[in-house]
């Protein structure tokens, strides 16, 4: 009896252990599950909706060339097609982003406002949602028109013929038109496309943008390469990848003025060669740019084709660094703000003045002195300021996410580099600042070279017509437009859910 109850207790031992042995493997079975949940979860949280895409934008017709005053034809052939681009991307909540690039020497704010319009009305996009940038190539064409003071519409260059005058100024708006109706159906398009992405930055450098602003005397200063003062050699990455991990766009950057080549012929200049050379190593995948604070960068050498396409390739080849460089993952939650910064003008000129700046050796000041005759004649006032467009996109969590900040302007290098030792030392993340947005009106200084003068300090005004600035910016427009992007970007923590 006694060993029977030995055998009996042995047996109830093991059926209690391996109870508790069964248990315990389904307790880790429940738990590995649970953790395979969460795991797929989070995964499943942090993927936008998205997708990209491009159209081609080419001329179809005779047109005149922008960026350089001394050209005095049409373009006369077409070396690389130009391209506009657009990039969608959708949050947890579905509200999208849209980033537009082109291969344009700027963006109008009519440009800007019809496509604004015309999005709302299709898509119900949101207007501070809507990012505009231009790649600056200056061997695009024309796609700036003004009304003059007699209410006749002008082309926005002065060298033109008069006697051509007004069919340029048709063939720009038929143009300008085309395009907005390519990029209004391609939005639509790659919206209708969108599909789960991870979105992702990283950054690597290049080195061939330098700065252009020699000093050569008290005030005066020339375009040549000057290696001491300011340059931004960062290149930031958006990465845009399918669920499987696979590349499907990339949105990258750099202060850089895209000025190597200054013929007839219509290309997209280094970045252009840049887009063209990612993309056909990455079969499938878009390459947008989005241009930084170039206003004062110039990339050198220039002047050959050799050295546009070299300069292409340095930058194809950054990007391709920046995907080696470890990844900021961006979770899909987004913000976004626009603000159009009102920036005064400096005493204005009287008209006395005026009258003798008209008879000037110099043709350009001549003309510039003019055409704010005319203005004056008709106004009997100039305008006292300029609204600057002033963006900023939140990409991924605040603290943990990207802060993109899009100036419009030709921004010089100076903001990028203020905002972003700003940016490091308030703590607030990762920034990545762009120019050419939303609306080029012209040069925007700093306090810096404002003070300095030359031509990005005010000179180059005398060459814009399709808007009236009859004097330089007040030395405060740099304060203005960096405190609104804190503004805008404190804006966007107070309204976090």
């Amino acid at each position: 009896m006694r060993e029977r109850r030995k055998i009996r207790d042995r047996l109830s031992i093991r059926s209690m252990k391996n109870s508790l042995i069964r248990r315990l493997f389904l307790l880790g079975v429940m738990l590995g599950i649970s953790l395979l949940l969460i795991t797929l979860h989070a995964e499943e949280a942090r993927l936008w909706n998205g997708n990209a895409g491009t159209v081609e934008i080419t001329p179809g017709e005779s047109m005149w060339m922008a960026g350089y005053a001394a050209r005095k034809r049409p373009y006369e052939s077409v070396l690389e097609p130009l391209f506009a681009k657009v990039l969608y991307l959708e949050d947890s909540d579905q509200d999208p982003i849209v980033v537009v690039t082109l291969d344009w020497i700027g963006v109008p704010r009519s440009f800007r406002n019809h496509l604004e319009e015309k999005l709302a009305e299709r898509l119900d996009l949101s207007p501070h949602r809507l990012l505009l940038n231009a790649s600056h190539t200056h061997s695009g064409p024309m796609v700036r028109v003004y009304e003059a003071p007699d209410g006749t519409m002008k082309p926005a260059y002065s060298n033109i013929p008069d006697e051509e005058a007004e069919e340029r100024v048709e063939s720009t708006l038929r143009y300008v038109d085309s395009v907005l109706e390519k990029i209004e159906l391609l939005v639509s398009e790659v919206r209708e496309g969108r599909k789960p992405v991870a979105v992702s930055f990283s950054k690597a450098r290049c080195g061939f943008a330098i700065n252009r602003r020699t000093p050569v005397g008290p005030g005066k200063w020339k375009n040549a390469p000057n290696p001491e003062a300011p340059v931004d050699h960062e290149v930031p990455v958006l990465q845009v990848r399918d669920e499987q991990g696979d590349l499907l766009a990339v949105l990258f950057g750099y202060a850089c003025h895209a000025t190597v080549l200054s013929g007839m012929e219509i290309n997209g200049d280094w970045p252009g060669f840049a887009q063209k050379y990612f993309e056909e190593d990455h079969p499938g995948v878009i390459a947008m740019f989005l241009n930084g604070c170039s206003g004062d960068q110039n990339p050198y050498p220039r002047r050959m084709l050799n050295y546009a396409q070299r300069h292409g390739r340095a930058m194809a080849t950054a990007v391709e660094a920046a995907l080696e460089t470890p990844a900021q993952i961006l979770s899909p939650r987004s913000g976004a703000a626009l603000h159009w910064e009102p920036i005064r003008y400096q005493e204005p000129p009287t008209p006395e003045s005026l009258k003798q700046r008209s008879q000037s050796s110099n043709r350009y000041e001549a003309r510039y002195a003019a055409f704010l005759l005319e203005v004056w004649k008709k106004e009997k006032a100039f305008p006292e300021s300029y609204p600057v467009p002033v963006q900023v996109l939140r990409l991924g969590d605040e603290g943990g996410g990207l802060t993109l900040v899009a100036l419009g302007g030709e921004v010089v290098v100076d903001y990028s580099l203020r905002l972003k030792r700003e940016w490091q030392e308030q703590d607030k993340g990762t920034v990545w600042v762009a120019g050419y947005s939303n609306d080029v009106m012209t040069y925007i200084p700093s306090r810096r070279v404002l003070m300095e003068g030359g031509y990005e300090g005010g000179e180059a005004m005398r060459f814009v017509r399709s808007a009236v600035h009859p004097a330089p910016w007040v030395p405060e427009i740099e304060e203005q437009l960096v405190r609104r992007v804190h503004l805008l970007h404190d804006q966007l923590r107070t309204v976090e859910p």
